[in-house]
This record gives structure tokens, sequence and C-alpha cells, in this order.
């Protein structure tokens, strides 16, 4: 199987450039709901993934950077707890999947480096379900009780 097929485009990801400032990325991780975006340069090369953790460890051990100084201090000064590492296009399941076990999304890159997308541990969950209930009958037998709850209820299925 090929990473592309879990590939959700860069165009459908949150990302922040390492030029943001740490309210810029607060308050964009706050507005779309995550706990991580990629962070990518001026290229558009992956850089590295920030977590709120990393904004609040920053923030916990710089007194002197309150909420209202948040738009003073780059993301680039950010220290990373956690090194996510990408995979490229053209890497193989196994190296995306061992990535995945520790990382809530993997980046993707192409042969320069550049981000393409990434590729979330639950897509990739949602896959191995889905092969797991083919194989074993479960999604036959999913699918016969959906039908017969539903003329239960006097829908047709």
């Amino acid at each position: 199987m090929n990473i592309a097929f879990f590939l959700l485009p860069k165009q459908e990801v949150i990302c922040v450039t390492n030029e943001a400032t740490l309210r810029q990325t607060l308050e964009r991780m706050e507005y779309h709901r995550y706990t991580a975006v990629p962070i990518l340069d001026n290229n558009g090369s992956y850089c590295g993934t920030v977590t709120e953790g990393d904004l609040l460890w920053y923030m916990k051990n710089r007194p002197d950077v309150t909420f209202d100084q948040a738009h003073r201090v780059k993301l680039a000064d950010v220290p990373l707890r956690i090194q996510n590492r990408a995979v490229q296009i053209d890497a193989n399941m196994v190296d995306l999947i061992s990535l995945a076990k520790v990382q809530n999304f993997v980046p993707v890159v192409d042969d320069m480096n550049r981000f393409i997308g990434i590729v979330r541990r639950s897509d990739i969950i949602d896959y191995c379900a889905k092969v797991m209930m083919r194989g074993t009958g479960m999604a036959d037998e999913s699918a016969a009780a959906s039908a017969d709850d539903s003329l239960a209820l006097g829908q047709e299925a």
C-alpha cells in the first residue's frame, strides 16, 4: 500500500511558520481545536511539530512571558520537547506505522523536504479496523444488524 492513500494534503492541514509568534500559534491552535500543528519555514519545508505542551512549558519557564507578551516571542525561539519525524512520500508502510505509534500524525515530505501533508494515526486505525472487520465477516454482520434495526423501526434498509 502507498502512503499517498492516507495523505491529508497540505491545503487541508493547519500549519504555522517558524516566524509566527507564540500568541498567533496559541490562537490558531485554539481556534481549530488542535493540540499539535506542523511548523514550516518560508520555503514550505517541514521544521517540526509544536504542541500545546511546548508552548505551556515555555511560558511556565519564562515568567516574564505572559499572554499579553506572547506576541513578542517568535515560535522559532520555543524549544520543541519532542522531535516528530516526517516520512518521505515514497516511504514504506512499516516506516509510517512505526512513527504513527508514537505520533498523533506523521508529516509527509517530498524528496526536497517540502511539506506535502500529514497522515493521521486515526486514519490508519480506521483503515485497519475496516480490513479486520471484513476479514472476520463482522462487516457483513454489522450491515445485517443495521438493516434489521432499520426494519424494526419501520424504515427501508
